[in-house]
């Protein structure tokens, strides 16, 4: 009777508990359907600028400029890009900013380099040397351009594209990244690198480079997006025209051209699609390489 008992007490207990893991579940969905929602909301609040970017550059002045404005444009036309291009000098500046950012792309080597040997060396002022990277990030970009330009001006480099490119080669923020990366390479890999007679810069190439894939497509991101969303730096040091960049490009539409909204839109979406595209395509890399870097 004793067995029986205990039997209809646990069935009696399990029938009760039915109920209320009913209600938790229901709980939990009812929290993921507002969760999703308060997301989906507050993609759609972000991503609405851009729609109206991308929309306006696709309609004639007509409607660019018409009352009550239209979301979608009822003739799309892509007469606005063709004129930045012809009329503009829109493709010079966009070659001058696609040169900028790959002599930008080589101080991701060198970058790599000091933070493999920040990671990975032990030699005589090591800590100094790192402290003196990380006080570079004290100090504002504006103290320092008039000492730049003076620099690049004794060397003859200004109102060139080296020139524009020079000062975004080395960042101390990306070699502090790179060490922080290269810190979790394994020194027994390094080691057996070694043994087996490959050199340094070996060493550095096909093993410490290949495991700092993440990290590389992050600098490789942030540095195309500092090259690309320049703006201050060349319009000091590019006296001529011709060296200007989409971004001085861009701000010297509006003082040249009368109200033409969907030109502008136009010119912006050249400025921002290409930096899209680029965070998409690394998307996965990139917060690999910040989460392996320690930086979450």
């Amino acid at each position: 009777m004793s067995s029986i008992d205990s039997r209809r007490r646990a069935v009696g207990a399990s029938s009760r508990s039915q109920p209320s893991r009913q209600s938790t579940r229901a709980s939990r969905r009812a929290l993921s359907v507002t969760i999703g929602v308060a997301l989906a909301i507050g993609a759609v609040i972000t991503a609405f600028p851009l729609f109206w970017m991308l929309s306006g550059s696709l309609k004639p002045h007509r409607e660019s400029i018409s009352y009550p404005p239209q979301l979608l444009p009822q003739n799309p036309t892509l007469d606005q890009y063709v004129r930045l291009f012809t009329e503009l000098d829109f493709g010079r500046y966009l070659v001058n900013t696609v040169i900028v950012v790959l002599i930008g792309g080589v101080g991701i080597l060198l970058m790599a380099m000091a933070g493999y040997a920040f990671a990975k060396f032990d030699f005589r002022g090591k800590g100094w040397m790192f402290f003196l990277v990380l006080a570079t990030l004290m100090i504002p970009v504006q103290v320092t351009m008039i000492p730049t330009y003076l620099i690049l001006n004794s060397m003859k480099l200004t109102n060139t594209l080296v020139g524009i490119a020079l000062p975004t080669l080395v960042s101390g923020f990306s070699i502090f990244l790179f060490r922080q990366f290269m810190s979790t390479v394994p020194t027994e890999l390094l080691e057996a690198a070694r043994l087996d007679g490959a050199g340094e810069f070996r060493t550095f190439w096909q093993v410490v480079l290949p495991l700092s894939k993440p990290i590389l497509a992050v600098q490789a991101v942030l540095t195309f997006i500092s090259g690309w969303n320049s703006f201050l730096w060349p319009l000091i040091i590019a006296s001529d025209q011709k060296l200007y960049t989409l971004s001085v490009g861009l701000s010297l539409l509006n003082k040249q051209i009368s109200v033409d909204p969907s030109l502008q839109m136009a010119a912006a979406s050249v400025m921002v699609v290409p930096v899209l595209i680029v965070f998409i395509v690394f998307q996965r890399y990139v917060v690999q390489g910040f989460a392996l870097s320690g930086l979450k």
